[in-house]
C-alpha cells in the first residue's frame, strides 16, 4: 500500500457492461492506511434512476480541494438499452466509454481478474458472477480494501443490489 493521499483510506470499485445492464460493485471497507476504522463504508451514490457513481480515494475532510478521488460513472440508456462505463482520475480527465474499468488500492488486481471474466454481451446473471468474482478475488490481494462487497446491476426495468460477504481480515 502506498503512502500517497489516493491510498490513505483505501477502497476499490469496478464496472463492467453486459448486454443491456451494466453493473458497479465496491468494497466495504474504510480504513486508515492498515487500520480497519469501519466494515460497511458504501462508495456507490445513485443519480436518477439509471446513473450511479463511485468514488475511491481520501474519503476524509472535504472543505478544502482539490478532492483527492478516482471516480467511476456507470449508466443505462432505458429506451436503447445501451450502457455507459467512464472513468475519471482526481484531476477530472474522462476515459472513453469502455467495457471495463477500475478505481482505487486493489485495481491493477481486479482490472485484471476483470479482463479475465468479461465477455461481450454478458446477460445480468453472468454479468453479476463476472462483476462479482472480479471485485471478491481482488480484494483479497489487497489489504487496503475488502470486508465484503457490494453489487449494483442495472438494467432496464430494475436495479438489483446485492451484498457479498468477503474475507474478514
Amino acid at each position: 500500500m502506498g503512502d500517497d493521499m489516493m491510498s490513505y483510506n483505501g477502497g476499490v470499485a469496478l464496472a463492467m457492461k453486459g448486454k443491456e445492464c451494466v453493473a458497479i460493485a465496491c468494497d466495504k471497507r474504510y480504513g486508515v492506511q492498515n487500520r480497519t476504522i469501519a466494515t460497511n463504508f458504501t462508495k456507490i451514490f445513485q443519480y436518477g434512476d439509471y446513473c450511479f457513481v463511485s468514488f475511491c480515494g481520501l474519503a476524509t475532510d472535504r472543505r478544502f480541494g482539490p478532492y483527492f478521488v478516482f471516480s467511476l460513472v456507470i449508466g443505462l440508456d432505458p429506451k436503447t438499452g445501451e450502457t455507459f462505463v467512464y472513468d475519471s482520475d482526481n484531476i477530472g480527465a474522462i476515459s472513453d466509454n469502455v467495457n471495463l474499468a477500475t478505481v482505487g488500492t486493489a485495481s491493477d488486481y481486479i482490472f485484471g481478474l476483470g479482463e479475465l471474466f468479461f465477455k461481450p454481451n454478458m446477460n445480468a446473471d453472468e454479468l453479476f458472477e463476472a462483476t462479482s468474482q472480479s471485485l471478491l478475488n481482488g480484494v483479497d490481494r489487497d489489504s487496503a480494501s475488502g470486508w465484503g462487497v457490494l453489487v449494483y446491476v442495472v438494467e432496464k426495468d430494475k436495479v438489483t443490489v446485492r451484498e457479498l460477504k468477503g474475507r474478514q481480515d
